[in-house]
């Protein structure tokens, strides 16, 4: 066992962690940094959506770690196993320690399949997909090539999770496949969401109400999928109606897309970092960890009430670079973030609608003089070259580019809405 110390020390090396460490190598050539991160490969994760609906590749969403982090990053390939914050370390799975001046936090989120009953035993066969992970996520491409008739069923689970569009964004590619085929009046499309309504934002919810209706979808409000069984192609879920008594009700599928409910992973619950919930406790403007003063969170761990989407940490990343070059100066934190968030929603198979976001579900878009609530073709090029391609090559390096976001954009239809 060995104690290695670094003045910046990061946990987690996806889209937060890789940009963090990029950007502060940029805001500060000498400063020591090590993340900590055992995978080897890097997922584009938004668009897993549009890899199950045949409109992109697994291959194009993945790098090698290393070839994304600076050279002169430290890149420690272990999994963080504990947190002492009062001594200011943490201690990895191999039993080493490592100690730091200032901490950042951002481990993403915990894929939690096995909650739901058999789902685990079926995932990747039997009509049962999930873009939610790389392992999955090319089946889900698969199964929407061979259905010619049947169910189609597409669920979502109690929040949050990661892009709360992620779940209905896959069914309208599907959706618009179908008809495409000539085969939509044979596949019945339901979607079972254990939330009260489509989407959190009223303003985008009645948009999107619309799409439901074009595709002839069937909607399942309070429906929580609890288990699964493959063999016999039946999905259970707990309905809970208007009073809040609860029912099981069984639906048979020929396809069934699962979005898995999703939480903090276990080594945050059981921290001293966690708050009630189990999320890393963050301010939501600076965040700075409310009871550590030299520790950061960001990205989809934090109790930050923002969707937990990668335009999110786009945001994020200077907020905590600058807050913690701020603190080695001893001058005032910013409350830099405003809980801006994006979600891309795959409208069909060239269209997209683009809703921005911030706290309490204020619409922000970064684009005057244009609805939001289109469906347009120029987002669908956003979504599969423009986004990426500033993902990969301006995001993840470092490189600060930021478009303004105002609610002053859509004043005028916000009211009329």
């Amino acid at each position: 066992m060995s104690e290695l110390h670094h003045s910046i020390l990061i946990v987690g090396g996806g889209a937060a962690g890789v940009s963090v460490a990029n950007n502060m190598r940029r805001q500060n050539a000498t400063i020591d940094i090590a993340l900590i991160e055992p995978s080897e490969k890097h997922y584009y994760q938004p668009g897993f959506t549009i890899i199950g609906g045949g409109a992109y590749t697994l291959k194009r969403a993945t790098k090698n770690e290393a070839d994304l982090i600076h050279s002169s990053v430290n890149w420690i390939k272990d999994f963080a196993e504990s947190f002492q914050p009062d001594e200011n370390k943490i201690t990895l799975r191999s039993g080493d320690v490592v100690s730091y001046d200032f901490l950042v936090v951002c481990p993403g989120l915990q894929l939690d399949f096995n909650k739901i009953d058999g789902l685990v035993e079926t995932l990747g066969k039997n009509g049962v997909c999930s873009n939610y992970s790389a392992d999955t996520v090319e089946y889900t491409w698969e199964v929407l090539q061979k259905i010619e008739s049947g169910n189609a069923l597409f669920t979502q689970p109690p929040m949050p999770i990661k892009c709360a569009g992620a779940p209905q964004k896959i069914m309208y590619l599907a959706a618009d496949r179908f008809r495409k085929k000539g085969i939509a009046d044979k596949v019945n499309v339901e979607f079972l969401n254990a939330g009260p309504g489509m989407f959190g934002v009223p303003f985008f919810a009645k948009a999107l109400s619309l799409v439901i209706k074009d595709y002839g979808i069937t909607t399942h409000f309070n429906h929580n999928l609890v288990a699964i069984d493959g063999e016999t192609k039946t999905a259970t879920f707990a309905a809970t109606d208007a009073d809040g008594n609860q029912t099981t009700v069984t639906k048979e599928f020929d396809m069934i897309h699962v979005t898995p409910p999703q939480s903090a992973p276990d080594f945050i619950k059981t921290s001293p970092l966690a708050n009630e919930g189990g999320w890393v406790d963050v301010h939501p403007g600076t965040l700075q960890h409310n009871k550590f003063s030299n520790i950061f969170g960001l990205g989809d761990a934090t109790s930050t009430p923002n969707a937990k989407t990668a335009a999110a940490v786009r945001k994020q990343v200077p907020v905590v670079v600058d807050n913690i070059l701020k603190l080695l100066g001893s001058q005032e934190l910013v409350e830099g973030y405003d809980g801006y968030g994006s979600c891309p929603l795959t409208t069909s198979l060239n269209t997209v609608m683009l809703a921005e976001f911030a706290y309490a579900g204020k619409v922000t878009p970064s684009f005057p003089f244009f609805d939001p609530r289109t469906n347009s073709r120029l987002w669908w090029f956003g979504k599969t070259f423009g986004f990426p391609w500033l993902y990969w090559h301006i995001m993840i390096k470092g490189i600060r580019f930021d478009i303004p976001h105002k609610a002053s954009y859509v004043e005028k239809l916000t009211k009329e809405d």
